[in-house]
């Protein structure tokens, strides 16, 4: 059977991993780049056995850069979601995690020259119009990997990637309320519909009967709390202006409840369909955009009235994330300016990924 072979970077970025590819070496079209990507990760089975999939949504993500014609951008990056096991591809949201690897990505492939110790690598997200400054370590002209920085999730340690989020609010539906509300009440819970770096359905966890401190397999096992969480995100999509998102994983659903261990909040993830074994970058922001701002579910969450800008710690099932929400409440409306947060990345592999020609031949 004949191939065809498509270059790529195998890297991780924040606690997920996947390829990350020039966009110019795919199909111009979706529906075809769809039927490549689903080849390339081995969607359809639940080990991703006959591709480069994880067997998990952290690990069949696909990143696609090129060079950017935003006069502010240097790279655009174009984000999938590949499912694991449905034959499916969402190009509708962005991920935050992968995100972390686009810069280290864009010097290696050559789009950004390294400057320096650090080089910073300004980033537009396709699907969703933020505009995200990474800055990368650098020596000698190329990446640095090597570090002390630590995040929950990941084993080891590596150099840190600080990112700083502009443009994040109502990528996905053209506001930060799309239901027009800070709170709404859906099947009798109560639910913020939010859009800040993603659109999101936020929900207390005692709400649903939950603690808000069960762990991602807890609660994956749990599965009339998912059919009901499904139900109310099903709705709120279509509060939201989404349409009908049975088949696409946003909205994202977040659960929050007091603090376990010290942090602000003690948060649960969902992709939407399985538990997040950590948090999402985007989720984050969102999340904790919600957790600051009144009249959201989160209300009476955080004890102090918050000044800007603020550290949230987010408890997740594995540890911690730190997130840095900038904010101006001069007016009536709350405003999010920028969210800063540090993770790593590292390059796991390169070299050329390949796709049955029946699938896609190049030329």
């Amino acid at each position: 059977m004949t191939q065809t072979a498509i270059p790529f970077l195998f890297m991780r970025g924040g606690s997920s991993r996947g390829p990350y590819l020039l966009r110019s070496d795919l199909p111009d079209d979706n529906e075809e780049l769809a039927r490549v990507l689903v080849s390339m990760i081995g969607s359809g089975h639940p080990l991703n056995i006959d591709g480069i999939g994880g067997g998990n949504a952290v690990t069949t993500k696909v990143a696609m850069l090129s060079l950017s014609k935003d006069d502010w951008a240097d790279v655009d990056y174009f984000f999938a979601q590949v499912s694991v096991e449905d034959g499916l591809v969402d190009f509708k949201p962005t991920c935050g995690n992968i995100l972390v690897g686009v810069g280290p990505a864009a010097i290696e492939m050559g789009l950004v020259p390294a400057t320096g110790s650090e080089t910073e690598v300004r980033i537009r997200a396709v699907n969703t119009g933020a505009r995200v400054a990474l800055r990368v370590q650098t020596r000698d002209g190329r990446v640095v990997y090597d570090g002390d920085a630590r995040i929950d999730g990941v084993p080891g340690t590596a150099a840190p990637v600080e990112l700083m989020f502009h443009d994040v609010v109502g990528g996905a539906t053209g506001a930060m309320f799309p239901t027009g509300n800070r709170t709404d009440t859906i099947d009798g819970i109560d639910v913020t519909c939010l859009d800040v770096a993603m659109p999101m359905v936020i929900a207390r966890a005692k709400d649903f009967g939950l603690t808000g401190a069960e762990s991602a397999a807890e609660l994956d096992e749990n599965r009339p709390f998912f059919d009901r969480m499904e139900a109310v995100r099903l709705e709120a999509g279509t509060r939201m202006g989404m349409g009908d998102v049975s088949k696409s994983v946003m909205p994202k659903f977040g659960l929050l409840a007091a603090p376990q261990m010290g942090g602000t909040a003690s948060v649960r993830y969902f992709m939407p369909w399985k538990t997040h074994p950590t948090l999402a970058v985007t989720g984050s922001q969102c999340i904790g955009t919600c957790l600051l701002c009144p009249g959201t579910v989160a209300e009476g969450i955080v004890d102090t009235q918050p000044t800007s800008p603020t550290p949230l710690l987010l408890e997740h099932p594995m540890g911690n994330m730190e997130v840095t929400i900038a904010f101006d409440t001069s007016g009536e409306e709350f405003r999010v300016l920028s969210a800063g947060l540090t993770r790593t990345a590292r390059k796991l592999a390169e070299g050329k990924v390949f796709v049955p020609s029946t699938v896609w031949t190049k030329d």
